[in-house]
């Protein structure tokens, strides 16, 4: 049986993702379990890894090259997609042909994973700034892959081994949480973290979530409610599928360790609830997966890092954890 081709997008090129796939590239832990496949520009890779005299040794060939030798292109390979040249930014810089160059390249890879060329997709981190001023008016990878693989829901759930959450809010200003809240949208978050915790914990998870409002709302008395009218149900109509289902938690105690090690994951109602822990706890080694597509999806947790960009700095240990992450979801469950 062959390994998995794993899609890897390259990045926004003025970050560290051209840096950080051209190790993923050399680095044999990663290729003895799949086939990274990279979405990107030669032009870009070659010059990065002469500057930071690293390998580059992977054969490049364009998309249609790629394609028409299906099957018998085996080991790791960068696909030329030719967005963008290195005389057209700077590194280190917001750019909107940076930002489009990004943007095209997960686009390819969204459509090489839906035509069943690829088994996952993992992404390099791209610039929000970037995108936008190329007219690309997405809050981040989250909502591209949603939209152009038709999820009919779907979320984001951060991972790692100390600390996994999903969330039902993500890329939003703090006064638009409570009206993005509802039942079906708590609940849908549940399930799909229920069953990603199922398939990567083997067995059935234990979940545990956040309330919207201090002290969970203390019955009422901060907020409109949110706990009672929104949370509540929808924990009480998973916990009827048979899920072990802990909460609404006081935020501010939810992530203490005595509780972690009682929980598989978390459901936060908005980005910070969850990424403030995270970031603590596990800054260096947490993954990016959004679930409820058709395809697995995962990515570095971490931006472009324009301040340490193609200086040889940036360490690639997310995305090596996020393309074996991909390789374990996207193959037979145990």
């Amino acid at each position: 049986m062959n390994p998995p081709r794993i899609a890897v997008t390259m990045g926004d090129p003025a970050g560290v993702g051209p840096e950080i796939c051209l190790r993923l590239l050399a680095e044999a832990d990663v290729t003895a379990v799949c086939t990274p496949v990279v979405f990107g520009d030669a032009g870009v890779m070659r010059r990065v890894a002469e500057k930071l005299s690293l390998p580059f040794a992977a054969p490049v060939m364009s998309l249609e090259e790629w394609r028409t030798a299906g099957p018998a292109v085996r080991g790791p390979v960068l696909l030329d997609l030719r967005c963008i040249g290195v005389e057209d930014f700077v590194p280190g810089r917001v750019s909107a042909r940076c930002g489009d160059a990004a943007f095209r390249y997960v686009i390819a890879s969204i459509e090489s994973a839906l035509a069943k060329e690829v088994d996952a997709v993992a992404t390099a981190p791209l610039n929000k700034e970037a995108l936008h001023a190329a007219g690309h008016r997405y809050p981040g990878h989250t909502e591209i892959f949603a939209e152009r693989m038709h999820a009919e829901r779907s979320c984001m759930m951060l991972t790692s081994d100390e600390l996994t959450c999903s969330f039902v809010t993500v890329h939003v200003g703090y006064r638009d949480v409570p009206g993005l809240l509802s039942v079906e949208r708590i609940r849908d978050v549940l399930e799909l973290t229920a069953a990603a915790m199922r398939r990567l914990r083997g067995r059935a998870p234990r979940l545990a979530v956040c309330g919207l409002n201090p002290h969970a709302g203390e019955h009422g008395l901060f907020g409109q409610s949110e706990e009672e009218r929104f949370i509540v149900p929808a924990i009480d109509a998973v916990r009827a599928q048979g899920c072990e289902i802990e909460g609404p938690l006081p935020p501010d105690t939810a992530f203490l360790a005595t509780r972690r090690r009682q929980t598989d994951a978390y459901i936060c109602m908005y980005h910070d609830q969850g990424h403030i822990p995270l970031k603590a706890l596990a800054f260096d080694s947490a993954i990016n997966t959004t679930l409820g597509l058709p395809v697995i999806r995962t990515s570095v947790d971490h931006g472009t890092a324009f301040d340490i960009a193609w200086q040889g700095r940036a360490s690639a240990n997310s995305l090596f954890a996020a393309v074996k992450l991909a390789v374990k979801l996207s193959g037979p469950e145990q």
